[in-house]
């Protein structure tokens, strides 16, 4: 039982070791602009169905404003670009 639980706070160790990994890049490549680009990723995750990746994206988002108090956070901004992402990939 102890096994299953070490191995079970390792995949969870390494998930959240992934989303601020991911996190930290947004910040280098985007700047300002990084939780834009998370909420974008996640918005096109959600769109396929991709519930694990939107989930990722979604964590990722949150470390940016957690991150930094720089970048620009606008819910308007945000429904935008989910409304986007919904338009393209609409048949």
């Amino acid at each position: 039982m102890l096994r299953v639980l070490t191995n079970w706070i390792n995949r969870r160790r390494d998930i959240r070791r992934r989303w601020q990994g991911d996190a930290r890049t947004m910040l280098l490549n985007h700047g300002k602009c990084a939780y834009y680009e998370a909420q974008r990723c996640a918005a096109r995750a959600r769109v396929r169905n991709d519930r694990h990746g939107f989930w990722h994206w979604a964590k990722v988002a949150a470390e940016v404003a957690r991150l930094s108090p720089d970048v620009e956070m606008d819910v308007k901004t945000v429904q935008a670009i989910a409304d986007a992402e919904a338009d393209e990939q609409a048949p």
